[in-house]
Formats: C-alpha cells, structure tokens, sequence
C-alpha cells in the first residue's frame, strides 16, 4: 500500500500574500491550505482554506510520505517519515466575527507563543529517592530532565505516569492534550478512565492547555464542554483535572503531583525508619 504524502506546492497566483500551497491527506479529496511559509519553524504559520481546487500540475516544493496524519477534535496531527522536521500539528479556530483561523504549529513555535516560567529544580516533597513509572504506549513521553528523579519504562493498568511504594502502585496521572479531552468528553471515554483512575490511591488527570481554549472549539460550544467536564468533576471529585498551559509546565506539575502522593503515604509509616530512608 502506498502511504499517502504531504505536499507543498507554489501558489499559481504569483501576487498573493500566501505563496504557498499545502495538501493535507486527510479525507477522501485532502484538505489544501494556503500559507507564507513551507514549515513553521520560528513561530506559527497562519493558513487559510485554498478556494480552489489542487492544481492539476503543481509546482512541488516539498513532497514528503506520511506516517500519521489524523483529525482529533480542533486539529489535525501530522507525522511526516522523515528525521527532520516531521511533526507538527494543524489547529483549526474561529476569530472574532466567526471567520475561520488555522494555525500550523509545532511544539517548539507553540511553547513560543506562550509565556516562559524558570521552573524550579528542588526535589519533590524532599523526596530524595524517587522513580516514576512511564507507561510504554506513551509514544513522546516527558522525560522529566529538569526534576531531581529517575524514570523506568513499564506497562501500566491505566494512566501515563506512575509512583509506586514497596513495589505497589500508589499513584496515577492520566496526560491529555486538549484534542483527547475534547474527544473524551465528546464521546463519554472520559468517565470510564477517571472510573478507572479511582482504583488507586491517588490519581489526577493534567491537560496541557489553558482551560479558556475549551471555548474556541470550533465543532462543539465551549458551555457544552466546559458542562461536560464540571459534570465529570462532580461525579469524580477525588479525581482532580488539572490545565497546566504548556507542556513542560504539565511536567512539572506531574513531578510535584507523585512526589506529594508517595510522600504523603510515607508520612506516617508503621517503620519509622522507612521514612527516613525517603525524605532528606
């Protein structure tokens, strides 16, 4: 089977503001954009629907196979089979007035945009040996490079992250990306994992986005999600969801969630000794 191929081609209209093209494989036709740049490397590349067609004989700049390309909620993530430059994701929102706005982002152009906090490097909870355990289907995991701990890959019952006391999980942090909030709210999938999160003694979920962006959905009003979710938080209150606006701000808070959780556990343990064997 071939893979299907992200193309970029010169816009045929010579004068315009957006000289490029971009086809997206995505549905059965692919989705064409317009856009001022081929990549966004220093900040998001803004990009309007093409009114025309793709051109029968385009003018190709960049012709790449694609690993992934898949519509979740507001955006669409695109993998593309090369070392450089391959994943990046395409936001669809509404300006004011209801005209459509994509921004084509990656992480990197998205952590830009938004305001940079010097994160601490003190350990967790004085915590001076700890280990989290990181899900193996979590394909990007945080690799918590900034915090004073260790990681082991392992199979995990439910969550992304995890910290275990005497060889028993204890604590659980679900990670979503807005796109898998929204479709777990959408969809009801998200009631079952935060039924399943309730099985250990500590658990949350951390969504790496601000909470205001559940307004700018463009398929669902934001007082419907943002019902949804007040629902499932009332329904599962010793399950907290928590936005933390970039990624490694949701790392950050991971670390600090599962070092609060084994310490507190260890508090009191019936070997006063245990204790000390954890905490400076």
């Amino acid at each position: 089977m071939v893979p299907p191929r992200f193309l970029i081609a010169r816009n045929p209209e010579g004068e315009s503001s957006l000289p490029f093209l971009i086809r997206i494989p995505i549905g059965s036709a692919g989705l064409v954009l317009r856009a001022r740049e081929t990549w966004p490397r220093t900040a998001k590349v803004f990009c309007f629907r093409a009114g025309d067609p793709w051109p029968e004989v385009p003018d190709l700049v960049d012709d790449v196979p694609v690993k992934l390309c898949e519509r979740r909620g507001v955006a669409i993530d695109l993998v593309l089979d090369r070392r450089r430059e391959n994943r990046s994701q395409f936001v669809f929102t509404r300006l004011k007035g209801g005209r459509e706005a994509i921004f084509w982002q990656t992480s990197r152009t998205a952590a830009k945009s938004r305001p940079g906090v010097r994160l601490p490097g003190r350990r967790a909870s004085f915590l001076k040996d700890m280990t989290i355990q990181v899900d193996t289907r979590e394909r990007y995991p945080y690799r918590f490079t900034n915090q004073k701990t260790s990681t082991v890959r392992g199979s995990l019952p439910v969550g992304d992250y995890g910290a275990s006391l005497e060889d028993q999980l204890v604590a659980i942090v679900e990670r979503k990306s807005l796109p898998d909030l929204v479709k777990g709210l959408s969809d009801g999938s998200l009631a079952f994992q935060m039924a399943e999160l309730l099985s250990f003694p500590r658990a949350a979920v951390v969504v790496e986005e601000r909470y205001s962006t559940l307004f700018k959905n463009q398929y669902l009003p934001g007082g419907v999600l943002s019902d949804l979710l007040a629902r499932i938080q009332v329904r599962y209150p010793s399950v907290p969801i928590v936005f933390c606006e970039t990624r490694p701000l949701a790392e950050e808070w991971t670390f600090r969630f599962l070092g609060a959780a084994l310490a507190t556990l260890i508090d009191q343990p019936d070997d006063p000794t245990e204790a000390k064997r954890w905490l400076d």
